[in-house]
């Protein structure tokens, strides 16, 4: 769907000075869209529901819809892009299976596969081209681990690597694929929620893990850290909530300035239960949710709602400025920040 729609806010105080335009891209299309993998400002990749995944190679303008042949069915819950040719998708539910595309979408080969019932996938993260981890919900309450070194042909189950064993009713969520971080030379945050509220860490590549507790608003199988983004190994911003509840913002958004070890709450919070977070530039974070947008110009310390859109993820370029905003019904924003 090919049209424009600006949204001019100008937001001066709490120190934001800048200016936020919401632009459509695409809608219409039936998947509720939850991955978000934006390699530059021309290439960007998403994935949803209905087996959908989409393309562009113009920053947007124009999106190929692909649906690979024989998981038209699968729910897509992240997707991890190196290209306009290579992307991997992982989809949420039993059986799990990861493809692989080095075509550009135009085939795609199945490089992981797990036919076990209680077998649930939630996010993925790569710290370069041939490394990188996905994680999933417990089994005998043990977190799944999976871990590549060839940029996701083969798949090593590593699980044992995380000693500590999960709570009961404790979980990952899969809301935007974004509940795993990773970042520089084997560094990795993975938060849990549920019943419990936990953040494990690694700094080497997942062969050795550590837990924090996450004081978000936990206790439910509803309630819990639905995403984290870190700019550094030391500061961290968690966002989360009750996604039933998702006009509440009791406790659900925290930031960290030791690596996940302690949490604190900002000065003013988001507005709601949040699904996706983003550290967009210096100061700037960016967090969406079903019940709207807000954005810090201060390192998450105060929040400003910008918008009452319903999205689920939010991604930056990996080279260069382009943020796109994905949700229901195929929904895919751009936000352009202007000074």
């Amino acid at each position: 769907m090919k049209y424009l729609l600006f949204f001019f806010l100008n937001l001066p105080c709490l120190g934001f000075s800048q200016q936020y335009d919401f632009i459509p891209l695409s809608s219409g299309t039936n998947t509720s869209l939850r991955g978000i993998s934006v390699v530059s400002d021309q290439v960007a990749w998403v994935s949803g529901s209905n087996g959908y995944i989409g393309k562009t190679t113009n920053g947007g303008k124009d999106w190929e819809w692909i649906k690979p042949q024989g998981y038209e069915k699968l729910d897509f819950r992240d997707i991890e892009a190196f290209s306009e040719k290579k992307a991997l998708v992982m989809n949420a539910g039993s059986p799990a299976y990861i493809l692989l595309t080095t075509d550009g979408g135009k085939t795609w080969k199945t490089t992981y596969q797990n036919i076990d019932s209680a077998i649930f996938l939630d996010g993925m993260g790569f710290w370069d081209q041939k490394n990188g981890i996905v994680f999933g919900d417990p089994i005998h309450n043990k977190l799944q681990l999976l871990k590549t070194r060839d940029g996701g042909i083969n798949w090593q189950n590593i699980s044992e690597h995380l000693a500590m064993e999960m709570k009961n009713g404790e979980a990952g969520f899969a809301a935007s694929g974004t509940s795993i971080k990773t970042l520089g030379k084997g560094k990795a945050w993975i938060a849990t929620g549920g019943t419990v509220s936990n953040i494990y860490h690694t700094d080497n590549y997942g062969y050795t893990w550590k837990r924090y507790s996450c004081p978000i608003w936990q206790g439910e199988n509803s309630t819990g850290p639905f995403s984290l983004d870190f700019h550094d190994s030391s500061n961290g911003i968690v966002v989360g909530g009750n996604y039933v509840k998702d006009k509440e913002n009791i406790n659900n958004v925290l930031l960290t300035k030791d690596g996940g070890k302690t949490w604190t709450k900002p000065q003013v919070p988001v507005s709601g239960y949040r699904s996706g977070v983003l550290y967009a530039g210096p100061q700037l974070s960016i967090a969406v949710g079903t019940s709207g947008v807000d954005v810090s110009t201060d390192d998450g310390k105060n929040w400003r709602h910008l918008s009452d859109l319903n999205l689920n993820a939010v991604n930056k370029a990996k080279n260069g400025k382009l943020i796109l905003m994905a949700g229901n019904k195929g929904l895919i924003y751009s936000l352009r920040v202007k000074p």
